[in-house]
């Protein structure tokens, strides 16, 4: 970040630190009983995607020796883009068990919908996230509802505990661990230019970004090497927390109202978008870019994310996870809808274009001095 810019933030921020308690280490999963208790939960209402439904129900099996002391039940039902007729089922079962506590077990779409529900009945809830998507350090949910997916921030979604152990990460599949850990960098990408941006974040966003970016080859060349595997979650914690400090721009603006429209898979979405949204405001957010740069050690951001995402063998089109090949237009509409702050203003035909660069995979177009990245594109309409 450029010295001026740094002067800048420090004669005028906000910086709010968010209220959780976060336990880090391998082996972590082991104190969930003690704090269970220490949060006064004794019903607590575990939730979990049907494929971890096995996991999960092994970990109440450790609460056993504390059986007196609770009685959980699990709701093993959470989807993608958090529908809110999927909430609505888990309330149900929240409410016939008098729950007094939730349990998060796993990765966005639990966390998800441990969120939705906590900001229903206002539950304290307790996240164990098993990849990097970062969601459980932010008061931030995503609902989708008639295809639409909106957003909304309150303190009621935060969670209160959060347990991060590296042992459940191990096992992570490698492609999941890469495109959960882009899903990730976006987070603080977006941190480094947000309208509300202050120094704090911004050396966190660094970091992150960093720490992520030396993790994930190192977890593709040997997905059990466990310090690249402490290094990605830790990256993964610091991106949550850029995510829940500060607002997001474009590139969740985009995420959201793609993978909501066409149901495409959460994280991969973000994977195929960052380097395109990256590259639409480098130019209108150069401190930002220079610090992405430093990060990744790299002289054109933009394009190192995009081969970053190649070299982990994370699908780089839209097209490749389930969008329509004729639907850039409705694509367009959907994300220009109820836009969110953007460094640089959002111009229809230069958002078209990036759009159908992601649909085709194409690389994003390298920085040139006194031009907007996908404005004079060829082929724009």
């Amino acid at each position: 970040m450029a010295m001026s810019s740094v002067v800048q933030d420090l004669r005028s921020f906000v910086y709010e630190a968010l209220p959780a308690r976060v336990i880090f280490g391998s082996g972590t999963l082991s104190q969930l009983g003690d704090e269970l208790e220490r949060a006064g939960i004794s019903r607590p209402l575990f939730l979990s995607t049907s494929n971890q439904r096995d996991f999960t129900t092994a970990v109440l099996g450790q609460l056993h020796p504390k059986a007196s002391r609770f009685a959980p039940a699990l709701f093993a039902g959470a989807v993608m883009h958090t529908p809110t007729v999927v909430t609505e089922r888990a309330l149900v079962v929240a409410r016939e068990h008098r729950a007094d506590g939730i349990v998060a077990i796993g990765g966005g779409s639990t966390i998800g919908l441990g969120k939705a529900i906590a900001l229903r009945t206002d539950l304290p809830q307790l996240v164990v996230p098993t990849t990097y998507a970062g969601s459980e350090m932010t008061p931030i949910l995503g609902e989708t509802a008639n295809g639409v997916k909106t957003t909304q921030r309150n303190p009621r979604i935060l969670p209160e505990i959060v347990i991060y152990d590296v042992d459940l990460t191990m096992t992570l599949p490698v492609g999941l661990s890469a495109a959960s850990g882009l899903n990730a960098i976006a987070h603080a990408v977006e941190a480094l230019y947000a309208r509300d941006r202050n120094p704090i974040i911004s050396l966190v966003a660094e970091e992150a970004v960093r720490a992520l970016a030396r993790a994930l080859p190192l977890i593709a060349e040997s997905s059990l090497n466990r310090d690249a595997r402490a290094e990605a979650l830790y990256g993964a914690w610091l991106c949550g927390t850029c995510l829940g400090a500060v607002g997001m721009a474009l590139h969740h603006k985009l995420c959201h109202a793609l993978a909501g429209k066409f149901d495409l898979p959460h994280a991969q979405t973000h994977a195929v978008l960052l380097p395109h949204a990256l590259a639409y405001n480098a130019s209108a957010a150069p401190d930002a870019a220079l610090a992405v740069a430093r990060a990744l050690g790299a002289s054109d951001p933009a394009r190192a994310l995009y081969d970053l995402a190649g070299r982990l063998g994370v699908p780089q089109s839209l097209s490749a996870i389930g969008m329509p090949v004729g639907a850039v237009d409705a694509a367009t509409d959907e994300a220009l809808r109820a836009p969110y702050w953007n460094p640089r203003s959002m111009e229809r035909p230069a958002i078209r274009n990036l759009i159908a660069h992601a649909l085709e995979g194409l690389a994003p177009p390298a920085p040139s001095p006194g031009q907007l990245a996908y404005s004079e594109v060829a082929g724009a309409p």
